[in-house]
């Protein structure tokens, strides 16, 4: 099962409230704007700043 559509719609990044995308991959969700990438466990976004990675400035 993956992340509800509909939960997509209203997430948004903690830290610099902008709208956040899935991954390819469907392991994380993805916040464009500060790069940050929040992981999703057993189907649930972990939308915690501490739990984030901060991608690298060479990926999309």
């Amino acid at each position: 099962m993956a992340v509800d559509p509909r939960l997509l719609e209203i997430l948004a990044c903690p830290l610099c409230k902008t709208e956040v995308t899935i991954t390819p991959d469907g392991a994380g969700l993805v916040c464009r704007s500060c790069r940050r990438r929040y992981p999703i466990v057993d189907d649930i976004p972990i939308m915690l700043v501490e739990e984030a990675t901060v991608l690298p400035e060479d990926r999309p």
